[in-house]
């Protein structure tokens, strides 16, 4: 066979899924199960699945839900080597000016980033989301425009920022869906659990640090409910009461948003209402992790003969409690590939089925960087053939 020709690999699995019998069945749930929110969603972190949802796509002020964005925003840029913890940021007139919930900075002061994600996270502080977005983008209106850049690369087709802040505007707008999106992309950083898991801590703040802000999650599943990591609430008179919740419980971590609750004890109790839907009814299945060898292909001209095919990322399928089901596997690589071969490179994919339909793709990756042979690599294949 030619080495461009593909090699298509299917082996049928069968998953034989013995748990617990949920107290109550998922079509008996459906038909009782109802949010008392204006808006919510419950989705499987792992796959990106939406369990439940009530008007996902309506567009509706999210309030401080909105900083969700400017922790991802902040998170990427730390990863990708903008801008780092121990960065220290001069606080600006712009910030200070900031109403609502705030930690009370001050213009000219100094606070580190990891300090001002801090106050993000538990206080919702408006003038620390600000302070944040100027230091990362130097301007309020630059961050802007970063933000809603972000928002559609993630799909949030139904979102507007008009603020770093979540503030009333008329053109600030989202849905449970888009930030049920952005929540999840969040999550992948598991860093800002370090902050979103806080309960309570404290803060330096003034220009000569001598007043101490004690900062209260103002989420409260974070000491309430059993797995909470996350991960944020806002509420204003236009918004009502908000809350993206996230809680993980073995293999299953699921994102909960509620929007427009009329008082903060009703957002707390639908989104355990929503968490202990999908607990008591769903388990996450583990495929693979990430780097996982799924099977070898020949190197054509390379310095190694074979190269081990890995996942590219983890694979997970989200299933019903006390089902079983037929997941097929099918495994789609060339039969040889030429050298170079870059580390990760995409050569083929793994495909996920259940009952016929498709339910995952992941990207098959070389495991390793492999040369070009060489003359001495040449020589060494022939007195091994031999």
């Amino acid at each position: 066979m030619g080495r461009k020709i593909l090699r298509f690999i299917s082996i049928y699995l069968t998953i034989i899924l013995i748990l617990l019998s949920p107290n109550i069945s998922s079509a008996e749930s459906e038909e009782v199960f109802d949010i008392d929110a204006k808006s919510a969603l419950l989705m499987d972190f792992n796959t990106g699945e939406i369990i439940y949802e009530k008007n996902p796509h309506e567009r509706l002020a999210p309030a401080s839900i909105s900083k969700v964005m400017v922790l991802l925003i902040a998170m990427e840029s730390i990863e990708d080597g903008k801008i780092s913890l121990d960065d220290e940021v001069i606080i600006s007139g712009n910030a200070e000016s900031m109403g609502g919930s705030q930690v009370f900075l001050e213009e000219g002061e100094v606070q580190k980033v990891d300090d001002l994600i801090k106050a993000i996270s538990l206080r919702s502080a408006n003038d620390a989301s600000v302070a944040l977005g100027e230091h990362i983008s130097k301007s309020e209106s630059a961050f802007l425009k970063l933000m809603n850049k972000r928002a559609k690369e993630l799909g949030m087709e139904n979102t507007n920022f008009a603020n770093a802040t979540g503030l009333p505007n008329d053109n600030h707008y989202t849905t449970a869906y888009d930030i049920a999106i952005m929540s999840r992309e969040l999550m992948k950083y598991p860093k800002i659990q370090d902050w979103l898991t806080l309960w309570m801590a404290e803060m330096k703040v003034s220009r000569d640090k001598d007043i101490v802000q004690g900062l209260v999650n103002t989420n409260r599943l974070i000491k309430d409910y059993d797995g909470a990591n996350g991960i944020k609430t806002g509420s204003t008179q236009e918004a009502g009461f908000c809350l993206s919740g996230s809680a993980k419980r073995g293999n299953l971590q699921l994102i909960s948003v509620v929007l427009g609750c009329e008082n903060s004890k009703i957002r707390f109790e639908e989104s355990k209402r929503l968490l202990d839907y999908g607990f008591d009814n769903y388990n996450s299945v583990t495929i693979g992790k990430k780097g996982d060898i799924v099977a070898q292909t020949k190197v054509n001209k390379g310095s190694e003969e074979f190269t081990n095919i890995v996942l590219g990322r983890d694979s997970f399928i989200l299933v019903p409690e006390g089902s079983s089901s037929n997941v097929e596997k099918e495994i789609n690589i060339p039969e040889t590939i030429d050298a170079p071969i870059e580390i990760d490179r995409v050569i083929g994919e793994l495909i996920l089925q259940i009952d016929g339909k498709t339910i995952d793709k992941v990207d098959l990756v070389c495991e390793k960087k492999i040369e070009k042979a060489n003359v001495l690599d040449m020589i060494k294949k022939i007195i091994n053939m031999y």
